[in-house]
């Protein structure tokens, strides 16, 4: 179900990646959630086409949901295919939900999806950040400190 994780270690089987979540907003945490997927749309995620850009997570009737996650129809389905832009439930356990529910009631707190990917038994889960969101000026120094990390790696690499 849900667990927490300290540090992104699944650079080798992320389906989906949301890259733009972590310059807009300040993930205070990251937790792992199941997602109730259909066959089709599993086939569709390990072709690795589907996007999270515009995905955001919410609560309705006590559960949380993913929304307008885009999974592409699988081209081999057949007439039964997938809906690429439903509501997909995820699983976490009720303290977390509570948890991480009751941070979004705090202001500017919101539900991120940060990225899909396939467990170690090929379990499809999605890593939800609980972030705010930054002003113009936060985006202005990120920028300025991933260019200031680039110039000095390539310095670095020049003096050696």
């Amino acid at each position: 179900m849900a667990t927490k994780k300290k540090n992104d270690d699944f650079s080798a089987r992320i389906a989906a990646q949301n890259r733009k979540a972590r310059f807009n907003y300040h993930i205070e945490e990251i937790i792992e959630c199941g997602l109730v997927l259909t066959g089709t749309e599993v086939k569709s995620l390990r072709n690795g086409r589907a996007s999270i850009t515009e995905a955001y997570a919410a609560e309705k009737n006590g559960e949380l949901y993913l929304i307008n996650a885009n999974i592409p129809i699988y081209e081999a389905g057949n007439r039964m295919n997938h809906e690429p832009k439903r509501m997909r439930k995820l699983l976490a356990h009720r303290k977390e939900l509570d948890k991480m529910l009751g941070m979004t009631t705090q202001k500017g707190f919101t539900l991120v999806p940060l990225h899909i990917h396939f467990n170690d038994r090929g379990i499809a889960k999605v890593a939800i950040g609980v972030g705010k969101g930054k002003q113009a000026h936060d985006k202005r120094d990120t920028i300025k400190d991933r260019d200031w990390k680039r110039d000095k790696a390539r310095l670095m690499r020049e003096k050696f």
